[in-house]
């Protein structure tokens, strides 16, 4: 069994070494990250087998589909990890390469984690990164053969929280957007999302963003099955009925707000898989990336761009 144990080590330090030497990382602020202020001398990005943490410098890392097998549509992946950290390996590299497989342009999102220690407004160094995510991507889309008007953003747990909040928020701007480009994703996919701030969050994603003695307002803000409307991206969601770190009401309450407003949308639920499974949910035989292959196929987007 140790031996097991230290086998899956070595591949999976052999999988992040791939990534970080083959992917090219691309700033999001060339000219300087905005809301940032000097940190102590001990806030220095960590990557511990992939859980990246403590990022100064946030970048987009892309994932392009073999040559001549890309479709036009683009998602901007956010991995979770309860704004503590970043689970890249677990939810961000693997997700892009499946996407690659269905001719979808992928961008894993190396956001800054909110923190006191290098942000004058915590709270919205997140979404600043998502927004300027989305900014780069529908801004430079010629480039990668991208349609902008095919350009979505997915998220994992708290990852699930800043995709949903980027969804929501679009329209109130938290970053310089001189060129006036759409922030507004064309649709979201969450994965065992953290959507609320109320009763039933995840704690320690919320204590992480807004504080520990958060005013109403802020607790409202965040809450994104508050921030529903009619103009919200059409959405997928999965989420597993016995999860116990974000309980399945997050999902239920964001998919009941999308469907009072009308936004056509998709949501699945496990009876089982608990939390943080990833592109694999090992409780079951179906596999919710083939159910979301569908949905975009069945919404247009793997459709090759003409």
């Amino acid at each position: 069994m140790k031996f097991i144990s230290i086998l899956a080590a070595l591949i999976l330090f052999n999988i992040t070494a791939v990534f970080s030497q083959d992917a090219k990382q691309i700033p999001l602020y060339p000219n300087g990250v905005p809301n940032s202020k000097k940190g102590p001398d001990t806030y220095v990005e960590q990557d511990m087998n992939g859980r990246v943490s403590k990022v100064i410098e946030p970048t987009l890392i892309p994932f392009l589909p073999e040559k001549g097998t890309a479709n036009g549509t683009a998602v901007i992946i956010c991995p979770g990890g309860g704004y503590g950290f970043l689970a890249m390996t677990g939810e961000g590299y693997p997700a892009a390469k499946e996407f690659n497989k269905i001719g979808v342009t992928a961008f894993v999102l190396k956001y800054r984690l909110p923190s006191d220690d290098i942000m004058t407004d915590k709270s919205i160094g997140p979404l600043q990164d998502a927004q300027a995510a989305m900014a780069l991507v529908r801004s430079r889309a010629a480039e990668w053969g991208i349609n902008p008007n095919r350009i979505g953003i997915m998220g994992f747990s708290a990852g699930g929280h800043l995709a949903s909040t980027a969804g929501t928020h679009f329209n109130t701007p938290v970053i310089e957007n001189k060129a006036n480009v759409s922030l507004r994703a064309d649709f979201m996919i969450l994965i065992y999302p953290v959507i609320t701030f109320g009763e039933l969050t995840h704690g320690g994603s919320k204590r992480g963003l807004i504080g520990t003695t958060p005013t109403q307002d802020k607790v409202d803000l965040y809450s994104n099955e508050k921030q529903v409307t009619a103009n919200t991206p059409p959405t997928f969601i999965i989420h597993a009925q016995d999860d116990t770190t974000v309980p399945v009401q997050n999902t239920l309450m964001f998919y009941d707000a999308l469907v009072k407003n009308k936004v056509p949308s998709e949501m699945h639920i496990y009876p089982a898989g608990g939390h943080g499974f990833g592109i694999n949910n090992r409780k079951s035989k179906e596999n919710w990336f083939d159910w979301c292959k569908g949905w975009m196929d069945t919404n247009g987007w793997l459709t090759a761009a003409k």
